[in-house]
């Protein structure tokens, strides 16, 4: 027949077998819900992205389409449902493109706000591209407002990122014309000079191309400001690029450059070039370009067709006035109609901080459980292997302990009797009477001494007999040459007191008996019990020799009383000296 399997056979390491498995399906437990919360988590932040970038697209191509109200419709209603942390990269990007709409309309004050609110998330994001655009938008946002120390400021944040080398020029360019409005146009020629030396034309790159142009129309205004003949090569470069390109970006502030320089030399040539930015910018619907280049053709204009270009431009004064009001307007009413949209938002975002939050705590505090719960079953089974462990090591001191002590005892007690009773039978004649009575009493003393023996290493009975054996105990030390007095043992209700006391006490009461007979050489001994309401007191009295308490070998000697009635949670005196008898006075708690 085959044997059973250990861990089966042996009860106890099942217990702790069974433990261990109950603790390996909880914490199974315990990560499956966790990871489930987590996947909720995650959708719900991939849900949301996804209608962020929804609502974004929509805004963009609004955007492209110079449908400004529509676009920022779309922006503001993504921005309003971005987690700022969660969905940093979105929420820059809506404000950003709100940003660049409020340019476009000339707040350039509402813009700056609108990049300022972006600036605290951006360390969030890792693609510069992003903190590029803030940095860009904002250096713009300051150009126009004439704060050109903030605008270079940012300008130059924007030049250090690793971006693009036509997002580097662009900013390059725009660091640039902030010198040339603080009339630095040295060191804007500088670095217009550096970014044009760098560029190779390219009829495969477009972005890079435009860039080039606004930075030899921007070199070619600064030789034109230092006077520098170099100026017109530079305009009529730029020029060339965007008709090569067919591109409209920049060209009415080319032509406006090309008037400016053949204003004084060649007006008829400066007119022309007014108009031609004029019609550049009636085109692609600028209406600052219209007024700027209006200005100009004012300027060298006369009666009739000079009244009919300031009526025009009184005309664009008050139309671009008013269409910047009506988008403002626009922009209010939609924020206005989102302000309660906001509210829910906020409200329902609170919500969701709140469940989540809720939801945190509620793995710390299940993780804790859990740590707590294995650490308890830990610290549990460590302290049932080391108590096993310690039982079992105790035991065996304690057999070793007591066969030492038997042994010494029948050494020291019994083999001299012994010896003497064997030499006694041996050497003397039997049939004599003397010598056959101090046979008889030798055997006696032999007798009594291995029963006193026997008794000090016997089973102490802890039941209703406990009494019969403690005096039992008592009297068997009373010889014919002192006499015990015992009081007060009856009136102590036994029954009632723990074994573990009524053994120590029987112990201690032994142990001074044995030391009152081979020590002290007292005649008389009284042992006293007496019963107060929570404890029970014992006196000890003999009115033997004494002995000095100071001395090591006898104060080593009662350590054991003492430890045995610490052990009980009492308290001992002990009391005597030379020529004075000996005293113990024993408290412990019932």
């Amino acid at each position: 027949m085959k044997r059973p399997l250990y861990f089966f056979h042996n009860k106890v390491l099942l217990k702790y077998l069974i433990i261990l498995l109950l603790l390996l399906l909880g914490s199974a437990l315990f990560l499956f819900n966790f990871y489930k919360s987590e996947n909720l988590l995650k959708k719900d932040k991939k849900d949301a992205s996804y209608e962020i970038n929804r609502l974004t697209d929509i805004g963009d191509v609004f955007y492209d389409h110079f449908q400004y109200d529509s676009a920022f419709y779309y922006y503001n209603k993504a921005q309003l449902i971005c987690d700022p942390k969660i969905n940093s990269t979105e929420y820059v990007y809506t404000l950003s493109s709100i940003a660049e709409l409020q340019q476009e309309q000339g707040n350039y004050i509402a813009s700056e706000a609108t990049v300022t609110e972006t600036l605290p998330y951006l360390k969030y994001i890792k693609d510069p591209k992003y903190s590029w655009n803030i940095y860009n938008t904002q250096g713009i946002n300051y150009t126009n407002n004439e704060d050109y120390n903030n605008a270079i400021r940012y300008f130059r944040k924007a030049i250090q990122l690793k971006v693009s080398s036509w997002r580097k020029s662009m900013s390059l360019n725009n660091l640039a014309v902030a010198y040339i409005h603080q009339k630095e146009y040295k060191k804007a020629q500088q670095l217009l000079e550096i970014l044009a030396s760098q560029k190779n034309i390219s009829k495969f790159d477009a972005e890079n191309n435009i860039e080039y142009a606004y930075t030899i129309d921007n070199l070619g205004y600064c030789y034109y400001k230092l006077g520098d003949s170099r100026a017109l090569n530079s305009f009529n470069e730029g020029l060339k690029i965007r008709a090569q390109l067919k591109s409209t970006d920049g060209l009415t502030a080319n032509y406006i450059h090309l008037s400016f320089f053949f204003q004084k030399n060649n007006p008829v040539l400066a007119k022309d070039y007014a108009l031609k930015g004029y019609e550049t910018a009636r085109k692609i619907k600028s209406v600052s370009g219209q007024i700027n280049t209006l200005n100009l053709v004012i300027k060298s204009s006369e009666g009739n067709v000079l009244k009919k270009h300031i009526l025009r431009y009184i005309h664009l004064i008050d139309s671009s006035d008013n269409a910047r009001k009506k988008t403002k307007n626009q922009f209010a009413d939609i924020k206005y109609a989102f302000n309660k949209d906001k509210e829910e938002n906020l409200q329902l975002r609170a919500q969701k901080a709140q469940n989540e939050l809720k939801l945190e705590r509620q793995t710390t505090q299940t993780i804790i459980c859990y740590i707590i719960i294995a650490c308890i079953i830990i610290l549990i089974t460590s302290l049932c292997f080391y108590l096993i462990s310690k039982s079992e090591k105790e035991k065996k001191e304690a057999v070793y302990k007591s066969e030492i002590r038997i042994s010494k005892k029948l050494h020291d007690e019994l083999a001299n009797d012994v010896y003497q009773t064997l030499t006694l039978a041996k050497n003397k004649d039997l049939g004599v009477n003397e010598n056959k009575e101090q046979l008889l009493n030798n055997l006696q003393i032999i007798y009594s001494r291995t029963r006193n023996i026997s008794k000090e290493n016997s089973e102490i009975p802890t039941n209703e007999n406990y009494i019969i054996a403690l005096k039992d105990l008592i009297s068997g030390f009373q010889t014919q040459n002192n006499t015990t007095i015992l009081n007060g043992i009856e009136s102590i209700s036994w029954n009632k007191i723990d074994k573990n006391k009524k053994i120590t006490i029987y112990r201690i009461i032994q142990e001074l008996l044995v030391n009152m007979k081979k020590h002290s050489e007292a005649n008389l001994v009284i042992i006293a019990f007496r019963k107060t309401d929570k404890t029970v007191i014992i006196n000890y009295t003999d009115n033997g020799k004494g002995i000095d308490l100071t001395y090591f070998a006898f104060r080593s000697g009662l350590q054991n009383i003492e430890y045995r009635i610490l052990a009980i949670k009492g308290s001992v005196d002990i009391s005597s000296a030379i020529g004075k008898g000996f005293k113990v006075f024993i408290e412990f708690p019932v």
